[in-house]
């Protein structure tokens, strides 16, 4: 794809929504469903925040390997993420993730390539996953937010949505190989526009709003009928609930 490629409002492609395959929905509701909304009583706040048409670039923070299929259930639309390039030459997981809409990057890519690829992702009018740590937090957060969502945003034209995924961190965060069963909810951000350009000041002003809008969102901590509970802590040392 050209460097030049940008997604106008006004632009057809910036209207397409890829459509959920058979593969998707079925391990949506008959793995992930029971997963989230069952094994870690899952909730979910701020969907109204979701646009349901178009490219847009998903922005939360990260602290665990269930991120990813969690929030492209808890959005309701497919949400594409980047993927090792062997991930998908194993049998039955890689039809399985190709199909959830993972896309293959191959390891020591470049950022200019795994961005490329992105945009091209978004360009079909998918709505594209970066975990803006670019790895896992210890502590659930984001600390160190990469300006790689912004610039994608800025390349595109699309906005950016902050999710917060609350929790997931003391489910099976860094150095676990088991599972704790503890709940694990969503919140969903309002949109941000993308970057006015492509320069530096304009991008980390993005990647700003969004880190200040995902932990404010994480402050608010578990979604509860009656009031809320703690937040999380902003430590490292993060006792399990």
């Amino acid at each position: 794809m050209s460097e030049s490629v940008a997604l106008a409002p006004s632009d057809p492609l910036a209207l397409l929504t890829p459509r959920p395959s058979l593969t998707y929905r079925v391990i949506s509701y008959l793995l992930v469903f029971p997963l989230y909304r069952i094994l870690f009583r899952g909730r979910t706040n701020g969907n109204r925040n979701v646009p349901t048409e178009g490219a847009l670039v998903v922005v939360a923070n990260h602290g665990s390997h269930f991120d990813p299929p969690l929030l492209g259930h808890a959005l309701g639309r497919p949400v594409a993420f980047m993927a090792k390039a062997e991930l998908f030459r194993v049998p039955l997981l890689g039809p399985i993730i190709r199909a959830c809409g993972a896309y293959p990057v191959q390891r020591g890519a470049s950022d200019r390539e795994a961005i490329r690829v992105a945009t091209a992702r978004l360009a079909q009018g998918w709505a594209t996953g970066v975990f803006i740590d670019g790895t896992r937090q210890q502590n659930g957060r984001v600390n160190q937010p990469q300006a790689g969502a912004a610039l994608l945003a800025a390349r595109a034209g699309v906005p950016l949505l902050p999710v917060a995924i609350v929790n997931s961190h003391r489910a099976m965060g860094v150095g676990r190989s088991w599972p704790r069963l503890v709940p694990i909810h969503i919140r969903i951000g309002q949109p941000i526009p993308p970057p006015a350009s492509r320069r530096r000041e304009d991008l980390l002003a993005t990647t700003q709003a969004c880190q200040d809008q995902i932990n404010a969102l994480l402050n608010e901590g578990l979604i509860s009928p009656g009031p809320e509970r703690a937040a999380l802590a902003p430590s490292s040392s993060d006792p399990a609930r």
